[in-house]
């Protein structure tokens, strides 16, 4: 894992949001009603769909499972498909350290670390309060880096707020 520089970090933090177990994602096949639902990313980094079975979404963006859909149902079960697929609910943030209340919480859209230690209840008395340690996973590699309070959060990220040293 390791602390990545900080041009590699910003990299990955631009990339476009990719799927993971715990997103929640409302899948909609144009005419067929019976198909369209609500589907969890199951721990296994799929969802589990009428007819076609399991379709992988780990390390996939909204889109290109919506195009992984419309292959599988086109072989065999709908002639010419159209398949939107959205986020319903975002997997949920972490924030440890000195906050007052870590834990885990809903992922907000928008949302900075700033924020995300505002969501925890704020920091606590030795918190060192100019930057926190973000750790992302994008599907594939998992990257940490020392970021500044206005860093971008996104979904599944892990937020550490440091100790100061008086």
């Amino acid at each position: 894992m390791g602390h990545k520089p900080a041009m590699e970090y910003q990299a990955s933090a631009e990339a476009p949001y990719t799927l993971a177990t715990g997103d929640r994602l409302r899948v909609i096949v144009f005419g067929q009603d019976s198909l369209s639902n609500s589907f969890a990313v199951d721990s296994s980094g799929h969802i589990a769909m009428p007819l076609i079975g399991l379709v992988p979404a780990t390390g996939r963006t909204p889109a290109q499972m919506a195009r992984q859909i419309e292959e599988k149902l086109r072989s065999g079960y709908v002639r010419e498909p159209r398949v939107s697929v959205e986020i319903e609910a975002y997997r949920p943030f972490f924030v440890l350290g000195e906050v007052t209340t870590s834990g885990q919480y809903p992922y907000v859209n928008g949302m900075t670390v700033e924020t995300a230690v505002a969501i925890a209840g704020g920091f606590t008395p030795r918190a060192k309060k100019n930057g926190a340690e973000l750790t992302r996973t994008d599907g594939v590699r998992t990257v940490t880096a020392d970021v500044p309070m206005n860093q971008p959060v996104r979904p599944g990220d892990t937020i550490v707020i440091q100790e100061r040293f008086f």
